[in-house]
């Protein structure tokens, strides 16, 4: 007895099938076999014994499709440790038994967009990451103008951002990862200097020009390379040293010459450096199996409990006396609120893609692509803002970035090779490995 999983329609209409079964045999001449391609041995054939033809419509075609045969019961033909599926698309013989082929039965799916055209998927993702940065500098310079709060803000970016992960969270977009008090414990020093880092560039940005602060912002790898060396005791190669001159020496520089200088831009930015190096070894030592979007959602609440006692304590009287009536009277309350909205969201959301694009591509791209976004940063706000500079300050800013760039290049082609050659071990071991960059 066989059963059939799914519908076989034949098309002749007095056709008929007296048996159905599995041989490796030679057929009698007046069967019609039926060879697949893709997952049926070819030892194994599937054979269809007709009836005495009908003379009378032996030349009818029996034309007969579907997407699986399924094979199960008690004939010891049939028997196997698990159902046989053999796939079957369609197929046309007549009955006078000759031998015909069949298409492979396996529907392929068609692609989607984004794997047909992934160089456009990871373009836009740049394209979107360097967009979203460009708007909020700018926009959070233009509230700064107004409304010089930097404390109070940075709250308001941290708020809105939270508010944007809770409702993805409640649709599922992601699925929101359970946290416990060990992933807590964890996590909790990351967030301080997170939320440490992000509150002193906004001091940055409100005392300077966005421009300076980026140019400062610039000597982050020195840092990074410093913490490496000094604190967790990893060998640094001269030649990441050596990118590092032009770095220390651009941004001398650009500082000396700087219109807008003032202590209060510069050690605020120095601090903010400071801090986000210390967030990237802690958290590589809070590496865990959760997604990066839920890690940094999880980040930024925590963050956010840190935000707010300074915010209060420095800003909260001027801000009741005087700090949000005058800023209504000069923009109106729909836009006040409107600006610290959108400053909320592009924040969150430039930190988002930026982590996303991390993903999607090698550390090399990701290396350069973060050079060119501050590039387009420092040249879009003296666009928009027309700050002035001196060449000295341009030249300085100029070879800053070029020496960021040779730094993540060196870097990058260096994490590369450690990852084929743990790659390679990984192989020889037998085991799978995965990496997402």
């Amino acid at each position: 007895m066989a059963s059939v999983g799914n519908l076989v329609h034949l098309s002749a209409p007095r056709s008929r099938i007296s048996s159905l079964y599995l041989s490796s045999n030679r057929h009698p001449p007046n069967s019609i076999v039926l060879k697949n391609r893709s997952v049926v041995p070819q030892a194994s054939r599937l054979a269809f014994l007709s009836l005495p033809e009908n003379k009378s419509n032996s030349s009818a075609p029996t034309e007969f499709s579907g997407k699986f045969l399924r094979f199960s019961g008690s004939n010891p033909l049939l028997r196997r440790h698990r159902p046989v599926t053999f796939p079957v698309v369609s197929t046309a013989a007549a009955a006078d038994g000759r031998e015909v082929e069949t298409s492979s039965g396996l529907n392929k799916p068609s692609k989607g967009f984004c794997e047909k055209y992934p160089a456009l998927v990871t373009g836009f993702f740049f394209f979107m990451w360097y967009f979203l940065n460009v708007i909020f500098n700018i926009l959070n310079k233009k509230v700064y103008n107004y409304f010089p709060y930097p404390y109070f803000v940075s709250v308001v970016h941290l708020l809105v951002g939270v508010g944007y992960c809770l409702v993805s969270w409640a649709i599922g977009l992601p699925k929101r990862a359970p946290i416990d008090k060990d992933l807590l414990a964890l996590l909790t020093p990351v967030a301080f200097c997170h939320a440490l880092g992000h509150v002193m560039s906004n001091v940055s940005f409100a005392a300077v020009a966005v421009s300076f602060t980026h140019t400062i912002k610039a000597l982050e790898p020195f840092f990074n390379a410093a913490a490496s060396q000094f604190i967790l005791g990893h060998r640094i190669p001269l030649a990441l040293w050596l990118s590092l001159a032009p770095v220390v020496i651009g941004v001398s520089m650009a500082s000396l010459t700087e219109l807008s200088f003032n202590w209060t831009g510069f050690i605020s930015a120095m601090i903010s450096n400071i801090a986000f190096t210390y967030r990237s070894i802690y958290s590589k030592k809070a590496m865990t199996g959760m997604d990066s979007t839920n890690v940094y959602a999880y980040t930024s609440i925590i963050a956010l409990f840190f935000c707010i006692p300074p915010a209060i304590l420095i800003e909260g009287p001027q801000l009741m006396q005087h700090g949000f009536s005058d800023a209504i009277a000069k923009v109106g309350i729909f836009k006040f609120l409107s600006d610290l909205f959108w400053i909320g969201m592009f924040y969150h959301l430039y930190n988002q893609l930026a982590t996303n694009t991390l993903e999607r591509v090698a550390p090399l791209t990701h290396a350069v692509g973060n050079v060119l976004k501050r590039v387009f940063v420092i040249g879009f706000s003296i666009v928009v803002f027309g700050n002035k500079i001196s060449t000295q300050t341009g030249i300085g800013t100029a070879i800053a970035i070029a020496g960021v760039a040779i730094y993540s290049l060196i870097k990058a082609n260096m994490e590369e090779k450690k990852r084929d050659i743990y790659v390679e071990k990984g192989s020889h071991l037998g085991s799978k490995g995965c990496y997402n960059y």
